[in-house]
This record gives C-alpha cells, sequence and structure tokens, in this order.
C-alpha cells in the first residue's frame, strides 16, 4: 500500500518541553490506525503537525506526497479531512451554512451536502442555528464537514463522543467505505473498548515517545501477556474442584468449580485438546487492548 503519511524522526519542543520525542511512523492507504496514550503524551502535537499547524523542531514530515507546513501543501491539505475533539462551530449559522462554508474552503461543491447531511443524522436539523444544537449534534456536524470531498487521509480526535450507539455504528460503516476508496483513518482515543474492534493497528505514545506499533496480535506478543485459558468442573461438593486442581499442575482455582491456567499463546491448542470431556464453560480470555495499553504505560512490556 502507498504510504499517506511518513514521519521520520520527529521531535517537537514547547519551551524546555519535548512534547515529541523522534518518532517514526508510516500510515498507508486504506488502513485505520489507533492512537493511544494518556493526556500529555504527544498525540494532540503529533496531528497538529501532520495538519502543517506545527513546524516540528526536527524531523521530516511528508502528507499525501507533501511538506505539510510548507506553502506548497495547499492540494494535501485540501484532500485531508480533521475533526478536532472539541469542534468549535460558529454558533449564529445553520448546520447546511456550516457545511457549505466548509465546502468553499475545501473548494467543494455543495450538492452533495444535503446527502452527507443525512449521513450523520442531522438533515432534520440541518436549518436551524448550531447554537441551539445539542453536543452530539455538533459532533456530527463536525463529522460531516472532515468527511467533505471523500478525503484521501483523514485524522479524527475523539470522533464519536456525543454519539449513541446506532450513529457510531454508522459512523464506523462510512469509515470502511472510505478506505475501501484507499483513504488512510487515524483515530485518535481514549476509548479503547471501542477501538479494538475497528482498526488495523494500534499506535501508543508515552511522553512524547511511540512505545508500541503494531495489530493486536503484535501487540500481545510485544507485551508478552500471556493468555489464559478459564473452566468449570462439574464437582460436587464444590470443594472437589478445588482438590482436582492440585492434580492440574499450574492450574488454579479461581471460585468454587471455576479452573485458570496461564499459558503461551502457541500452547493454547495443545490445552485445550488435552481438557477432559467432564470440563464446561472453557473461555479463553487473551489481553484486551485495555490491558495491553496499561502494560505500555507503566512501562512493564
Amino acid at each position: 500500500m502507498d504510504a499517506a503519511v511518513v514521519i521520520r524522526g520527529v521531535s517537537h519542543r514547547y519551551g524546555q518541553r519535548e512534547a515529541v520525542r523522534n518518532v517514526d511512523l508510516t500510515l498507508r492507504a486504506g488502513e485505520c490506525v489507533g492512537l493511544v496514550g494518556h493526556n500529555g503524551a504527544g498525540k494532540s502535537t503529533l496531528i497538529k503537525i501532520m495538519l502543517g499547524l506545527v513546524r516540528p523542531s526536527a524531523g521530516s514530515v511528508q502528507v499525501l506526497g507533501e511538506d505539510p507546513s510548507a506553502g506548497s501543501g495547499g492540494r494535501a491539505r485540501r484532500e485531508l479531512g480533521y475533526l478536532p475533539e472539541n469542534v468549535a462551530l460558529q454558533p449564529s449559522m445553520t448546520g447546511a451554512e456550516t457545511l457549505a462554508f466548509y465546502a468553499r474552503l475545501k473548494r467543494q461543491p455543495v450538492a452533495g451536502n444535503a446527502a452527507l447531511l443525512e449521513r450523520v443524522g442531522i438533515e432534520a436539523v440541518a436549518h436551524r442555528r448550531v447554537g441551539a444544537y445539542s453536543k452530539g449534534m455538533r459532533q456530527r456536524l463536525g463529522l460531516a464537514q472532515a468527511l467533505l470531498g471523500r478525503p484521501r487521509a483523514l485524522l479524527l480526535d475523539e470522533p464519536t463522543t456525543g454519539l449513541d450507539p446506532a450513529l457510531r455504528q454508522s459512523f464506523y460503516d462510512i469509515l470502511r467505505d472510505l478506505r475501501r476508496d484507499g483513504a488512510m483513518v487515524l483515530l485518535s482515543s481514549h476509548a479503547l473498548a471501542e477501538l479494538e474492534g475497528q482498526v488495523d493497528r494500534v499506535v501508543v505514545m508515552n511522553q512524547g515517545r511511540k512505545v508500541a506499533d503494531g495489530g493486536i496480535g503484535d501487540l500481545r506478543r510485544l507485551a508478552a501477556i500471556r493468555p489464559r485459558i478459564r473452566l468449570r468442573l462439574p464437582c460436587t461438593p464444590p470443594a472437589a474442584a478445588n482438590r482436582a486442581a492440585d492434580a492440574w499442575a499450574g492450574w488454579s482455582p479461581v471460585s468454587d468449580g471455576v479452573l485458570e491456567l496461564s499459558c503461551e499463546e502457541n500452547e493454547v491448542a495443545s490445552v485445550l485438546r488435552g481438557l477432559p470431556e467432564t470440563a464446561r464453560e472453557i473461555e479463553i480470555i487473551r489481553p484486551s487492548l485495555d490491558d495491553l495499553y496499561a502494560a505500555f504505560q507503566s512501562g512493564a512490556a
């Protein structure tokens, strides 16, 4: 896949504070990447660098083949969609007027605006002034402006804040359509459970550094957090199940009749094959993105 964003050795300082430290990152066309980290980890600065709003103190950046902070980056900026975490919109304008304004800024026709407003679920209130919108409505209008012109790259900061479950699903459906057309999507979010099923890769930032980058499987191997197998034995009385645990090396009682084993990923299949027929409610518990994030932030990985 072609690279939509290429960042090499990028650092940035605000006075004495180094917000981004020697980051290398490639974001490819058609992929969806999650960007996660604590507040102050450098995520927002990195996004501002990609947008051309901040020139890095060191290193190089290419977005859609252009330096976004250079005067020649106008074409790339028109093909770049951005949704900030706290979208600020003119309260005296209607939703339809707001979207038309952004369409003109991006040199996009306004003919498709009605369909875009419908897709984000605010066509019925497009005639109302933005000042009367709820937070969720403003977020959806901000998302609509980010999607103008079917951008080749999307940078989205906490994009699903204020969206109900149905609209969140619609949002991810839109992103899948854009990715099929080759768009790159970067999602900065604290909603880790939500990200886990939506992204191809996750980039973890901590104190300005990129501390991890990969798919969920890659991060599990890097973090070295072993999966657990949990099961129930139909023993009566329950104490018998706990005695059974003593006969199974490595298995530990979790509760009455419930045993658990921690093993390597490549051992899971053989452990499952060796279980007795009496085992019930067998569950494989692999580390979630929340677990992995905590490990990378603590330095345990």
